[in-house]
């Protein structure tokens, strides 16, 4: 088996932590606000991944989203993870969150598995050998966002971003046939990766909400960058902005 394969087969086992979740409710408190959550099954995934992933590949870091402040995710090979990508829809018993891994090395994403338990769907991709879904091949859509529609998240934690947000959903809303917004970012990276949205953007999100995503997403025929189209960094919180090629400029002709 390759290290791709065995992360993904460890992910697949972090599933069930979070399928197993009852009463998720009293299992949840406030990290920052009240739009900023973390439940018990957030830190069982993570203490398991943490405890399973280094072994894989002995030496290696680990950069969670509970204990990012003891990783420096751009020297070395380092895990990044999100145990639970979209924690409010998990607490609200919305069936839409995912567990999403990257592993980088020296600060560029080199494998990334994006699982929804909920779904059975595992999303995977290495550098230079394509993108998958359930084992098959996944590519981005051919549509130009005229006729297709694209993903969008709030950005809720940091309120000064909210009237941006607004003001670019109505952007782009005016370009294309409709939008979602699902509340989880690795899945809707994913989404673009296979096709079922064009374009997805962000104003504000962590480097585990992104890292795994943004490799399925090129490794798909996708693009990814910041809202300045600059390169996503690894190491910090940024905007994110991801499409299909026949969109790949479309960024350039808004008012961001």
């Amino acid at each position: 088996m390759s290290i791709l394969d065995d992360m993904a087969a460890l992910v697949r086992e972090a599933g069930q932590i979070v399928l197993s979740a009852r009463d998720i409710w009293a299992h949840t408190h406030e990290k920052t606000s009240a739009a900023d959550l973390v439940t018990e099954y957030d830190e069982a995934v993570e203490a398991f991944l943490k405890e399973r992933l280094p072994k894989l590949l002995p030496g290696s870091q680990f950069f969670g989203e509970e204990e990012a402040e003891n990783c420096d995710p751009s020297r070395g090979w380092v895990f990044i993870v999100d145990p639970i990508d979209g924690t409010t829809n998990f607490v609200r018993g919305i069936p839409q969150s995912a567990i999403s891994v990257a592993l980088a090395h020296d600060g560029q994403v080199e494998y990334a598995v994006v699982y929804d338990p909920f779904k059975d769907e595992l999303f995977s991709a290495s550098r230079g050998g394509g993108a998958f879904r359930n084992g098959s091949p996944i590519h981005v859509s051919t549509l130009p966002l005229s006729q297709g529609i694209f993903g969008m998240g709030t950005a809720i934690y940091k309120r000064e971003n909210i009237a941006p947000t607004m003001r670019l959903t109505e952007q782009l809303m005016n370009r294309s046939c409709d939008f979602r917004r699902l509340g989880a970012a690795a899945l809707d990276l994913c989404n673009v990766a296979c096709g079922r949205t064009e374009v997805f953007f962000e104003y504000s999100l962590c480097p585990w909400d992104y890292a795994a995503g943004s490799l399925i997403i090129t490794e798909a025929g996708g693009h990814v960058s910041t809202l300045e189209g600059t390169p996503l960094p690894i190491t910090e919180r940024c905007s994110v902005w991801a499409s299909n090629d026949v969109n790949k400029d479309v960024l350039k002709e808004l008012a961001v």
